[in-house]
């Protein structure tokens, strides 16, 4: 199965989701984070930054669990970028 280019709009999203995390995160580790959420280090990173700008559901759930973060104030985050670039 051959997976579709991103749009615009779907980047945007997922770099709003990464600033989100990151922000939620703070002053706590990356490596200590990414472990409780069952991924690596570097797929947090790279979600936090943007080039993983569509990650797993699950990924999604066990990160914001781990940051004790609503799934849908990330939900908002998400739809907020969308939104803006349909208006």
């Amino acid at each position: 199965m051959v997976r579709l280019p991103l749009t615009p709009a779907q980047i945007e999203a997922g770099r709003r989701l990464g600033t989100r995390l990151r922000a939620a995160r703070a002053d706590r580790d990356l490596t200590d984070t990414a472990t409780a959420a069952g991924i690596s280090p570097e797929t947090l990173r790279k979600i936090e930054t943007g080039r993983l700008p569509t990650p797993a559901f699950g990924t999604i759930v066990s990160i914001a669990a781990v940051l004790d973060l609503p799934l849908e104030e990330l939900a908002d985050t998400w739809r907020s970028a969308r939104l803006a670039e349909s208006a």
